[in-house]
């Protein structure tokens, strides 16, 4: 049975679904199992970190209702052995959607890959909800500013009330210069706002950028410490 992991974010702008597309494609490099599901309805990015929004045909709305298979909505990244992606749906009103659909989705993801991720909206609504209904552990995604720190720990709040114990956090987009310097918060401040554990830290880096609007993940250039940074991630994760 496979673990499924909800990748979240109090705001907007945080590099969730980077970090989302890139956990997954690290996890793959591994010869891991994975699929990555865009949550995120109404906005659907996940397809275009991987340069796959030409292949979507079915989507995670399709899957939960029933109009398709499951396999019908996985899209495979040849560049990856064992990885696939669904997309969201690009309308965001799916009111008849709810809870138990997405759980009763992750059960049947779970028998067939090692990993399930899954790329939630940003904030706290009914959308988080759902996409959270499913998932074992949470990662958090945040960045060194004082309002994104205090929206990831109201979503650290609510993910635990939602029953997921088990939560971690990734800072990214960290400009160690203006850390050090006192002009954004530092490392044991944001420790101190924050309750789970941290287990990554992401530089800011235009190489970063570069590839997502190239649809290609960062970890698939070796030899970079962004990749290096990744494969320690899912070390941690692991333990």
């Amino acid at each position: 049975m496979g673990k499924v992991y909800l990748v979240a974010s109090g705001k907007g702008g945080t590099g969730k679904t980077m970090f989302a597309a890139n956990l997954g494609a690290s996890y793959a490099q591994k010869g891991h199992s994975v699929v990555i599901v865009d949550m995120d309805m109404g906005l659907r990015n996940l397809d275009l970190y991987f340069g796959l929004e030409n292949r979507v045909v079915y989507d995670v709305y399709d899957v939960m209702t029933g109009v398709c298979e499951i396999k019908q909505a996985m899209i495979k990244d040849r560049r990856f052995e064992k990885l696939c992606i669904i997309g969201a749906s690009p309308e965001r009103d799916k009111g008849d959607l709810t809870p138990l659909h997405s759980r009763v989705l992750c059960e049947k993801l779970r028998e067939r890959f090692d990993y399930v991720i899954i790329d939630a909206p940003s904030g706290i609504d009914d959308g988080l909800i759902m996409a959270a209904a499913g998932a074992d552990e949470a990662i958090i995604v945040t960045t060194p500013e004082y309002a994104a720190l205090r929206d990831a720990d109201i979503l650290d709040r609510a993910l635990q009330k939602m029953g997921i114990s088990q939560r971690y956090v990734v800072l990214n987009k960290v400009i160690a210069e203006m850390m050090s310097a006192g002009y954004t918060p530092r490392l044991r401040e944001i420790t101190a706002m924050l309750r789970p554990e941290l287990i990554g830290i992401i530089q800011f880096d235009e190489n970063i950028n570069i590839s997502t609007n190239l649809g290609l993940p960062i970890v698939l250039k070796e030899g970079t410490y962004i990749r290096r940074n990744f494969d320690h991630i899912t070390e941690r994760l692991a333990q």
